[in-house]
């Protein structure tokens, strides 16, 4: 049976980051390309509305409240939402139960994040799309994880168990 499998779209070589960029990831690539997915390429950023390029941005709590702003300032807090929303209603509406993401990304980072002051300091979190992924019952990994997380997802599966 094909498993579906949400993927950052720079990692498979998209030239989608904020820099223009991509980050294409050969093991994510031939993982993928060697096993039985189906790939949904999903880029939050873009699926918001931000343009490619566009100032780098990190997440800033701010009062309590989680911010997106990028390095001039700007609250992009409503397009990071809007991306991961449609990114989570795309990958939800093909079935996909993983996702393999862009780690330290503010859209898709996986457990650590940017601690919101540019200065290349992580702190732990998941980024927007990222938790609402997760919280849509998708189990996330980075492309440094994601060998770990799909092993002991199979693992699971193949003794029955539901790892969702």
């Amino acid at each position: 049976m094909t498993r579906k499998v949400a993927v950052s779209a720079c990692l498979l070589g998209v030239p989608c980051r904020y820099d223009g960029g991509s980050k294409p990831n050969e093991e994510v690539i031939q993982y993928l390309n060697n096993n039985d997915f189906e790939v949904v390429r999903i880029c939050p950023e873009v699926m918001g509305g931000l343009s490619i390029p566009h100032p780098a941005n990190e997440i800033q709590m701010r009062k309590g409240k989680r911010i997106v702003c990028d390095k001039e300032g700007n609250d992009n807090t409503k397009a990071f939402e809007e991306g991961a929303r449609i990114a989570c209603d795309r990958a939800c509406k093909k079935g996909c139960t993983h996702a393999i993401l862009k780690a330290k990304s503010p859209s898709c980072g996986v457990g650590k994040i940017y601690d919101g002051t540019f200065t290349g300091s992580l702190v732990s979190g998941d980024g927007v799309a990222a938790q609402l992924l997760r919280e849509a019952g998708l189990i996330v990994a980075d492309e440094h994880t994601f060998r770990e997380v799909f092993s002991v997802s199979d693992a699971l599966r193949d003794k029955g168990v539901s790892d969702q």
